[in-house]
């Protein structure tokens, strides 16, 4: 790349944004330590190698073992830093020492959380880490919400993809579950309102509970097909008896298993 200047002088902000890959702007690429190949970044890495035709040769980076950068201004292969120690452009205007990560596109507001031990985005201010879930939150779910144990350092129940170090956005469930935000999404435009881990309801259906007591209250049904059934709360996991109405299948629409059925009045 031609520029009048002698490649020490080029000024930090040289070509900013004008480099990078399919999920960072960066100026510079990585040479992977397990397989020394050269990528745009990690998820360019893991991409590609978990593609491959052979199950065993399909891998994963561990991000802070990178040890050689190359700058995509001057082509010059390098130990990790900031700034090339050739051409003297900061390869990215973030950086972490920690994870060996570079972005130029610091309105994501990254920042190294040491819990976590990775780099996350939004601003600092915005997150906490909580210690029991083993991930950072946004502030708003400082003591609101219910904690499970590594609860990030698992699967999307829906996509199966690992959600600790996931690009995408999450949601934590009333019960302290987690999942993608598409998939959540994507469960309610299904109406499916039950975490696929514990079956307790996502949001607060207290709403729709109270539609359903009052298409029950407006609906009775004959005698001799009145039934008694046995049911436990998936919520608060407690059983209960109630009197079906409108029809068996009443009870599955509403966060409750069927544990026993009993007639009251036996058919004529």
């Amino acid at each position: 790349m031609e520029n009048s200047d002698s490649p020490a002088q080029k000024p930090p902000n040289f070509e900013k944004f004008a480099h990078g890959c399919d999920h960072y702007r960066r100026r510079c690429k990585i040479r992977a330590p397990c397989c020394d190949q050269i990528f745009g970044c990690r998820h360019c890495h893991n991409e590609a190698t978990s593609s491959l035709s052979n199950p065993k040769d399909r891998h994963e980076i561990v991000r802070q073992d990178v040890k050689q950068v190359v700058c995509s201004i001057c082509d010059t292969e390098q130990e990790v830093a900031q700034l090339c120690a050739n051409c003297g452009v900061q390869m990215g205007e973030y950086y972490c020492d920690i994870c060996k990560f570079f972005d130029d596109d610091t309105m994501k507001e990254q920042f190294h959380c040491n819990e976590c031990g990775i780099c996350r985005v939004g601003g600092r201010d915005n997150f906490f880490h909580c210690q029991k879930c083993g991930s950072c939150y946004g502030v708003d779910l400082r003591g609101n919400h219910n904690c499970i144990e590594n609860s990030m350092k698992s699967q999307c129940p829906v996509c199966y993809e690992y959600l600790f170090d996931s690009v995408k956005r999450t949601q934590i469930m009333n019960c302290g579950h987690t999942m993608h935000m598409d998939c959540f999404i994507g469960m309610q435009s299904q109406n499916q309102s039950r975490c696929p881990l514990c079956s307790k309801t996502m949001v607060n259906m207290s709403g729709y509970w109270s539609l359903l007591d009052a298409e029950i209250a407006t609906t009775p049904m004959p005698e001799e097909y009145l039934y008694e059934v046995t049911i436990l709360c998936n919520d608060c996991v407690e059983t209960c008896n109630v009197v079906v109405n409108i029809d068996i299948q009443l009870v599955r629409k509403v966060n409750v298993t069927q544990v026993q059925r009993t007639a009251i009045h036996s058919p004529n």
